[in-house]
């Protein structure tokens, strides 16, 4: 495996037998020996299992039983999925010993399709923060450059998945922590319609705004992951029993038929000029592309009531008995949902409910919407860590046009549109009406393949 190996690649050389699952899993191996030291990306490593799996991997595929294009292939997941016998800690010491006796449904999902799990990712504790600095494992840094950080919460599976620890790993997203450490790390991050994964076996932040999906190098990477983990689950009271659709054949799709919208108020304000410029010239490509490009307006929702009152839920018996155990900044924004009522709590969920029943309008006019994925590049570590203070504004502010994603329950991808002058990726946006992931992934797919800019890998990690 190299750098610029794809999971389609790497699945045709398996296939025929060119190269072994345990040579892959090994070359994973050794870069996480080498980097996780620097990066903290992984919280457990199962190295051992891991090459048991190859090794099975590697006899099905010479039998002839093949399970399809994650045969073989290395996963990693975010440690707060769970996995049977391995330890689950959402990155807390709440959870330091935590091993649950189930595998996730996700993590069945991926086991049927043949990956092969390397390992847990670190992540901002209990997904609670969109830095990834809040860990009772380190704090997660940027391959692009170590001193800034990866972005959260699932800041281990983007950093992981950039430093080629892993092909792919599958994140949490409950206000875009699968597509903002996407953006800032420089690699592709797909967040679903809410119930088209299950999250059953997942420890929730907010369950009604709470979704699970890839992160990866490329966007058709991103499609093989989804194809193998989308579908019902009768026993996940989020999941919609609703067709899932082939995601890899969508990816050969015309994007000259869609309709592209330009939601310019909140989404394209006070962004930093790199990300503006950047945005200008994606915008500027897209045009070509596709069908049409027009300014839209969109009705933003910024109330966090609803996940406040559920994460607290979910936290208060913990913090009953084992308040200590968080870190002091995990506990203050739990607590930020202590006092909010039943009625407030009603009326929120009855806010997202209709919020997500008129976002369908705007796809009367558009296909699929562009923004860009974060304001600003990548903070820098010191910077937050000397002014704490700044920590959650600049954390809000990162997540600031992902957030509306998650409320409309819209499928959204991030993905490469640029880098600064000092080297920092800058992500682009791409949303679409629920259930229509394979519209997202068209028009991400003919945009990454008319630019370069998913090439490029960090040089300050090898």
């Amino acid at each position: 495996m190299n750098d610029l190996s794809s999971i389609a690649e790497l699945s045709g050389r398996l296939r025929r037998k060119e190269i072994s699952p345990v040579a892959i899993v090994e070359q994973c191996l050794s870069r996480i020996a080498r980097l996780n030291p620097v990066l903290h990306a992984f919280i457990t490593v199962t190295g051992q299992s891991a090459l048991a799996e190859a090794r099975a991997a590697d006899d099905e595929i010479r039998r002839g039983e093949w399970r399809g294009p994650l045969h073989g292939i290395p996963v990693s997941l975010k440690d707060l999925i769970d996995t049977a016998g391995i330890r689950t800690t959402a990155a807390s010491a709440v959870h330091k010993d935590r091993v649950p006796s189930e595998d996730a449904a996700v993590v069945r999902r991926l086991r049927q399709a043949g990956a092969v799990i390397v390992g847990k990712n670190n992540l901002h504790e209990f997904a609670y923060g969109g830095s990834s600095l809040i860990s009772d494992f380190g704090e997660v840094r940027n391959p692009w450059d170590v001193a800034r950080i990866a972005g959260g919460s699932s800041g281990g599976s983007a950093a992981a998945v950039v430093a080629a620890m892993s092909c792919v790993s599958i994140g949490s997203d409950t206000a875009g922590s699968i597509r903002e450490p996407g953006a800032l790390c420089g690699c592709v991050g797909l967040k679903p319609t809410y119930g088209r994964v299950s999250v059953r076996g997942v420890i929730p932040l907010a369950t009604s705004l709470d979704h699970l999906g890839p992160i990866a190098m490329s966007v058709a990477d991103c499609a093989i992951a989804l194809q193998a983990i989308a579908g019902y689950d009768a026993l996940d009271i989020t999941a919609q029993d609703v067709p899932v659709p082939d995601y890899v054949s969508a990816l050969r799709g015309d994007a000259k038929l869609l309709r592209a919208g330009v939601p310019r108020a909140h989404f394209y304000e006070h962004l930093d000029p790199e990300v503006a410029l950047a945005m200008e010239h994606a915008l500027a490509g897209i045009k070509t592309m596709v069908a049409s490009l027009r300014e839209v307006s969109l009705d933003v929702p910024t109330d966090r009531t609803l996940q406040m009152a559920e994460a607290y839920a979910y936290h208060a018996p913990n913090l009953a008995h084992h308040a200590a155990a968080y870190d002091p900044e995990t506990v203050r924004r739990i607590r930020s949902g202590e006092t909010i009522s039943a009625a407030e709590y009603i009326h929120s969920r009855r806010e997202l409910d209709e919020a997500r029943r008129d976002i369908g309008k705007v796809f009367a006019d558009v296909d699929v919407l562009v923004t860009p994925t974060t304001p600003i590049p990548a903070p820098r570590i010191d910077d937050l860590k000397m002014n704490p203070h700044a920590l959650r504004p600049t954390e809000l502010e990162l997540l600031r046009n992902t957030r509306p994603f998650n409320v409309w329950g819209l499928p959204a991808i991030s993905l490469p549109c640029g880098f600064t002058p000092s080297g920092l990726p800058i992500g682009l946006q791409i949303a679409g009406p629920m259930w229509r992931e394979d519209l997202v992934l068209r028009l991400a797919h003919v945009y990454e393949q008319a630019t370069t800019w998913h090439k490029r890998r960090p040089q300050s990690i090898e």
